[in-house]
């Protein structure tokens, strides 16, 4: 007894063996078939200068096109022959000539209708409504404003370039006034100086970022940081060089 159901234990062992071995092939990728079916372009013997559409099979084993003609017998023509390579030669004739040969008749379909514009994508509309807010930066200034020349001490420009090919860059506008001036004539001051440098570097806009304002001995220092762009960026509120150095002019405010 031991014996036989050692040899029952061995049995079924093997059959596990060979099923795992059976769901392994079946893995395998299936062979390729032994024909294809395809469509062939032909001469009509009827009518010559006439091409039509008739089906055939190709070999994947001996390389030949098995063609079924009209009238049932079948054509054998070698893949790699001048007949072969002429069956799938189309020109744009024959793709012209497909219409009539299929017997499609088109004539009673309607126009297409004309295809409708993109819409603006949510991000697109966003970036319009904002860039409607933005607004030239003026001059915070009173009518009445009368500039003082003793009030202007002297401004400094300094650039800190992009590290980016075509980047905007960053200036510090450092600019130093009489004690007693408000925050607005300050700041104004500062702009023009900027407006004045972008101008002899070619920049055309400017965009404000910060300012910090500071006392030392009998002066107010402010420093104003801007950034310039070759086009006008986004913001609420851009500098254009021309128009702010013509404002600059007409208040009297000094451009350095």
């Amino acid at each position: 007894m031991r014996y036989a159901r050692g040899k029952l234990i061995g049995f079924g062992a093997a059959i596990a063996m060979l099923a795992a071995c059976g769901s392994a092939r079946d893995e395998r990728p299936r062979a390729k078939p032994d024909q294809l079916s395809v469509v062939v372009l032909k001469s009509d013997a009827g009518a010559p200068g006439k091409q039509v559409l008739t089906r055939g099979r190709i070999s994947t084993k001996s390389g030949e096109i098995l063609i079924l003609e009209p009238d049932g017998s079948v054509t054998e023509v070698d893949l790699d022959s001048a007949e072969g390579r002429d069956a799938f030669a189309l020109t744009e004739a024959d793709l012209m000539a497909l219409n009539e040969n299929l017997g499609l008749d088109l004539s009673g379909l309607p126009d297409m209708a004309p295809v409708r514009p993109r819409e603006p994508t949510a991000q697109e509309k966003a970036l319009a409504a904002f860039a409607a807010r933005t607004r030239p930066m003026r001059l915070n200034l009173p009518r009445s404003f009368e500039a003082n020349p003793k009030d202007f001490q002297g401004a400094l420009v300094e650039s800190y370039e992009s590290r980016r090919k075509g980047g905007d860059s960053l200036v510090e506008v450092t600019a130093n006034l009489q004690s007693g001036v408000d925050a607005d004539t300050a700041f104004a001051y500062a702009t023009c100086a900027l407006a004045n440098w972008a101008d002899a570097k070619g920049t055309p806009y400017a965009r404000h970022i910060r300012t910090i304002r500071d006392r030392k001995d009998d002066q107010i220092i402010v420093a104003s940081v801007f950034m310039l762009s070759g086009e006008r960026p986004l913001g609420l509120s851009v500098m254009t060089t021309s128009d702010t150095m013509q404002e600059c002019k007409t208040r009297g405010i000094p451009a350095a």
